[in-house]
């Protein structure tokens, strides 16, 4: 992967250093009012990253003056019954000070860049339509494939990579670490 330079924000593969402020900015961006106590999506991130589901490349950043200020983590995930390997998209995370000027949208498009280049087959979220629409993701349904939990039918979104291979149709699964939120 390729630094993107774009007004001083670089985007690039996660370090072993920047560990402690991708904490931070998940719980910072998850944080819910006057909530004590850990945040799920940052403490998600430190499972995921001691799991086998954890795919270094698909572990990225974005700086700006040298500070980590957003991050997004693709784990491996599955559609059953196939059993097919797939990538599940999140947490996405950004400081909020830094919200609202396009660091999500180029942490998306570096993370869908690098999926590709792994030649990942297809890449599962849970997330606003409307933001994600821009990406080209679509409701999971419509590929045939389930969400893993059948509430979340109208915010879980599927990316195939695979340009013309069919996705088997299936039920999406996330990773192990997922199931202790």
């Amino acid at each position: 992967m390729h630094d993107n330079h774009d007004a001083g924000l670089t985007v690039r593969r996660e370090r072993e250093a920047d560990e402690p402020a991708i904490h931070q900015i998940h719980a910072l961006a998850f944080a819910r009012g006057a909530v004590r106590g850990p945040v799920a999506e940052a403490v998600l991130v430190n499972r995921l990253r001691n799991s086998d589901a954890w795919i270094p490349g698909l572990s990225i950043v974005a700086v700006e003056d040298e500070l980590v200020v957003g991050s997004v983590v693709c784990s491996r995930a599955w559609i059953d019954p196939a059993a097919l390997p797939v990538i599940g998209l999140g947490p996405l995370g950004v400081h909020p000070e830094r919200q609202g000027r396009g660091i999500g949208s180029a942490l998306v498009r570096a993370v869908i860049a690098a999926a590709v280049e792994l030649e990942e087959v297809l890449i599962g979220l849970l997330g606003d339509p409307g933001y994600y629409a821009r990406f080209g993701f679509r409701p999971s349904r419509t590929f045939l494939i389930e969400p893993p939990d059948p509430r979340w039918e109208d915010n879980f979104q599927a990316l195939p990579l695979t340009g013309s291979a069919p996705v088997p149709e299936g039920t999406f699964r996330y990773a192990p670490p997922f199931d202790d939120l």
